[in-house]
């Protein structure tokens, strides 16, 4: 939707209709001044987005829904109009429109298809060592006694390896949908780094708890941490009053629930305590970019850099393992 230019000669755009204010962490609730302008937004989702915008450039901005036209609209002070139409113009301009990044319908949650591009990764390594390319499982899972002798990549690499085809169809499924939400909610870069470092985080515990026998591998740690990071998102609702602190609580604990429901298992080869890690260092990863100034995780160079740095540590971990095993592909 196109922003309309600043007004010539001092005139405002006044809200002389009847509307709901909708209350959201996002920003400021303040009592409007009796001139104000309003800035017209698409959806519920990009209001939010703009308004975050706002806040960061230190404009106050108040989220409304005129319910005779059901639209959607922010309102600034006046003095501030031009400003803010110039902060989320250079937003826009850095951050384009894209196809894979679609809202769902009635929830207000982006999902980012590019999460399929991990998961095409994940077969892929699969199934070259199914067909015999490569020794993949011996040169790169988890062994906490390798690890103990100093093969410390093996947590990352563990991450990206699968031991049977039902093992690799119930992480990339589960995975396509909850990783998806996490780069929709935090941005396609700093969504996948965040969610493979849980996975890791998920080895990590594994490797202080179990004995020195113990051996593992898979994404589910990763999964569960793109969980974790989904349930975090509630922790913004902590810099306000009591009622949110008790939804960012109910968000937290709806995220707990599905994790019994998706983590926990009774087979013998589930290693909950990954789960558990991974859904562990997602949640801390998720709140603390949750206290981060709002517009920081959404900048174009932090989400490129977070890219490059997810790509970078599984590419030199790989590296390491596979010139340490001798395996060629």
């Amino acid at each position: 939707m196109a922003i309309p230019e600043p007004p010539q000669g001092g005139n405002i755009f006044i809200v002389r209709r009847p509307l709901a204010i909708v209350s959201h962490s996002c920003y400021k609730q303040s009592d409007m001044q009796p001139a104000f302008a309003t800035i017209p937004v698409g959806t519920e989702r990009q209001a939010m987005d703009w308004s975050l915008v706002l806040v960061s450039q230190g404009i106050e901005a108040t989220i409304e829904r005129d319910i005779e036209a059901n639209v959607w609209q922010l309102v600034v002070n006046a003095p501030d109009y031009s400003r803010a139409v110039q902060a989320i113009r250079q937003y826009k301009a850095e951050n384009p429109n894209r196809v894979w990044r679609q809202e769902l319908p009635w929830t207000g949650l982006i999902f980012d298809w590019r999460s399929v591009l991990p998961m095409v990764f994940l077969v892929f390594l699969f199934v070259l060592e199914a067909t015999r390319h490569a020794d993949f499982t011996r040169a790169g899972m988890m062994d906490n006694k390798a690890v103990h002798q100093g093969q410390w990549w093996r947590l990352f690499t563990a991450v990206t390896l699968h031991g049977d085809v039902a093992h690799l169809t119930a992480n990339a499924t589960t995975g396509l949908l909850l990783l998806g939400l996490a780069m929709g909610a935090c941005g396609p870069g700093v969504g996948l780094l965040a969610s493979f470092l849980a996975g890791v985080g998920g080895n990590v515990a594994g490797f202080i708890f179990y004995s020195a026998a113990h051996r593992g591998l898979g994404a589910s740690g990763m999964v569960m941490g793109a969980l974790g990071l989904l349930a975090a998102q509630s922790f913004t609702l902590l810099r306000h009053g009591l009622t949110p602190r008790q939804l960012a609580a109910r968000g937290v604990l709806s995220g707990c629930l599905l994790l019994v429901l998706l983590g926990f298992s009774p087979a013998r080869n589930v290693d909950v305590l990954a789960h558990v890690g991974g859904f562990g260092t997602g949640l801390g990863l998720g709140a603390g970019l949750a206290f981060c100034p709002p517009s920081l995780p959404q900048q174009l160079g932090v989400q490129r850099f977070s890219l490059a740095a997810c790509f970078g540590l599984i590419g030199v971990t790989w590296w390491l393992a596979l010139r340490m095993v001798g395996v060629h592909t």
